[in-house]
């Protein structure tokens, strides 16, 4: 019995150190997310939970900053601490970062920028992931020059999160395009936070401003949009492909797509969440010191409801949509 006993209290030990040794396998990998703010954040956060599992070889520590910067910084130095094998931020602005990469550095740890991107020298972070919010912007201006031709544009556009790059590009690629045109007028650009709370308030706000004025809104995502929406409805306002108002929405989500289906959005251009797998590529290469890029652009698209022909976008059909997994 003592002999059975003996062999069991050491086949589980072997056990245990088994397990130590599959743990001590695994990549550490520290994610700084940006927040719940919105339905693609979600999505986004999703796709890294199930890219960087166990199963594919990861121990992933990933942390909701809700859009708070100081938060964040905190979140990067506590993966500093730890010793992660490597950092993933996805920064809620893009300044203010130069300290905090240099202590990963000096702690000889890589750190991968995603999503959105930053005011730091490139020598302080391993890799970016990501997309171009400024040919975003510039996508959906040139659609709407495209459709308006010689029409006069009267303009209000609800931006992001203040200081988010994504913000920042959408609304300097937009405002590039819409310098050409001497008929056009944005008449008031305010931040909705990237929220659907957010851009309905911002809405409401300028439909007393402007109520009769404006004829183009462009929302910087889609929660913002359905918050705008919200807000035209509840003030008798019509908008979309039967509208008075040309609605101009990014992200392109599910159902961001199925309201330009609808005919509900004019344009939604796209800002693919699906990021995970790229980075975790990125990782791979760093692992097996093989060469890998310094920079990689996620591909993105245009969507413009049905009926539209364009240069610049899509037209939507549901065959797409039924495609569209986040």
């Amino acid at each position: 019995m003592k002999k059975l006993l003996a062999i069991a209290v050491i086949g589980a030990a072997a056990m245990g150190m088994a397990m130590t040794a599959n743990a001590a396998d695994l990549i550490k990998v520290g994610y700084a997310q940006v927040g719940h703010e919105s339905d693609w954040r979600t999505a986004n956060t999703k796709n890294y939970q199930d890219t960087f599992t166990e199963d594919n070889g990861y121990s992933l520590e990933l942390v909701d900053c809700d859009n708070d910067h100081a938060k964040q910084i905190e979140a990067v130095r506590n993966f500093i601490q730890e010793g992660l094998d490597y950092i993933i931020i996805a920064p809620i602005q893009s300044a203010g970062w130069d300290t905090v990469l240099q202590e990963a550095q000096d702690a000889g740890i890589p750190v991968i920028i995603a999503d959105r991107e930053i005011d730091a020298d490139e020598s302080l972070y391993t890799a970016w992931v990501g997309t171009a919010p400024h040919d975003e912007g510039v996508t959906a201006g040139k659609w709407l020059g495209e459709q308006l031709g010689d029409k006069e544009a009267n303009i209000l556009q609800i931006e992001g999160s203040v200081g988010a790059s994504a913000a920042i590009g959408r609304t300097e690629g937009f405002q590039e395009e819409a310098d050409k045109h001497d008929n056009w007028k944005i008449l008031d650009s305010q931040s909705g936070d990237f929220t659907q709370d957010g851009g309905q308030q911002v809405m409401e706000s300028f439909i007393k401003s402007y109520e009769g004025k404006f004829n183009v809104v462009v929302c910087q995502n889609d929660n913002e949009a359905y918050g705008a929406m919200d807000a035209m409805d509840a003030a008798g306002i019509t908008y979309g492909v039967d509208g008075d108002v040309t609605l101009i929405s990014y992200d392109a989500t599910h159902d961001g797509l199925q309201y330009t289906l609808d005919g509900k959005f004019n344009l939604d251009v796209e800002c693919n969440p699906i990021q995970a797998q790229t980075v975790s590529d990125v990782i791979q290469k760093i692992q097996n010191k093989e060469d890998y890029e310094k920079k990689t652009l996620i591909k993105d698209e245009a969507f413009n409801a049905p009926g539209i022909k364009s240069e610049f976008a899509t037209e939507i059909t549901k065959d797409i949509l039924d495609k569209r997994a986040y």
